[in-house]
C-alpha cells in the first residue's frame, strides 16, 4: 500500500505525485453522470467568466455547466447537478465545468504527475486504478466547501477508496451514512431548490459507474477530464 495522506484546497501540492481530487456534492458526481449521458470530455476551470470566455473564444461548440456558491450561473447551459445532466442527451458534447470546490482542486493540482477526479459513483474503479499505478504516495484532496466546514462527505469518500485499495469486499453503507450526517448532506436533505434532495440520492449511488475519471493536460494548456476503465 502507498502512503495515504489528505490535503485541502489550501494545502494540495503537485509534489505529492498522485492526487485524487474528491468532490462528492456535487462536481465529480455531476461529471460522472455527464459522461454516462454521452459527454466526450470535460474542461475544468476556476473562473465564472473564464468558462464563458473559453467557449466564446476557443470552444464555440461546448456547453458550459457549473455553479457559484451552489447556485446556477446566468449564461451557463447546465447547473452543477447530476440530475440536470442525467436527463440530457450529451452524446459527443464537450463540457466546460466551473464549480466552487471540485474544479478549484483540479486547477490547483495542475502540475501533479497523476490526477484523478473522484466521487462515490466511481469509487471502486478509482481504487482499482490506484492499485495499478503503484505510486509510493497518494494524496486525497478534500475539496468540500472551500474549507468552511469539515466536509465529511469528501473525507468519507476518501476513506472508502482507501479501504477498497486494500480489499474488494467493502460495504459502502457506513461511508454513505457519514455523507448523510455531514453538514453538506443535511443541507441537501432540507433544501428543495436546485434538485438538491434528488442530487443527493444520485451522489450516493456507490460504484454506479465502472470507469474512473482521469485528468490530463491538453496541448492548449487546459486540463481535460475523460473516462477510462482499468
Amino acid at each position: 500500500m502507498p502512503e495515504l495522506i489528505k490535503r485541502t484546497l489550501e494545502t494540495c501540492t503537485p509534489g505529492d505525485g498522485t492526487l485524487v481530487v474528491i468532490d462528492v456534492l456535487r462536481a465529480f458526481s455531476t461529471s460522472a453522470y455527464a459522461f454516462a449521458s454521452g459527454a466526450r470530455e470535460i474542461i475544468p476551470v476556476a473562473g465564472v467568466r473564464e468558462a464563458l470566455e473559453l467557449r466564446q473564444d476557443h470552444m464555440p461548440d461546448a456547453l458550459v455547466m457549473g455553479e457559484l456558491n451552489g447556485k446556477p450561473i446566468p449564461g451557463y447551459d447546465l447547473g452543477n447537478s447530476p440530475y440536470d445532466v442525467m436527463v440530457r442527451d450529451l452524446t459527443g458534447r464537450r463540457l466546460i465545468h466551473r464549480t466552487s470546490a471540485g474544479t478549484q482542486g483540479l486547477v490547483r493540482s495542475i502540475h501533479a504527475q497523476t490526477i484523478l477526479a473522484a466521487s462515490f459513483v466511481c469509487a471502486r474503479a478509482t481504487a482499482r486504478r490506484l492499485r495499478q499505478l503503484l505510486s509510493p504516495r497518494v494524496a486525497f484532496v478534500i475539496t468540500g466547501t472551500a474549507g468552511q466546514q469539515e466536509a465529511d462527505e469528501d473525507n468519507s469518500c476518501a476513506d472508502y477508496i482507501a479501504a477498497l485499495m486494500e480489499k474488494d469486499a467493502v460495504d459502502p453503507a457506513p461511508f454513505l451514512e457519514r455523507v448523510l450526517n455531514s453538514y453538506a448532506g443535511r443541507d441537501f436533505m432540507t433544501r428543495l431548490e436546485e434538485n438538491m434532495p434528488r442530487d443527493l440520492d444520485l451522489c450516493l449511488q456507490a460504484d454506479r459507474f465502472d470507469f474512473y475519471q482521469a485528468v490530463t493536460m491538453g496541448d492548449d494548456g487546459y486540463l481535460r477530464i475523460h473516462t477510462e476503465r482499468s
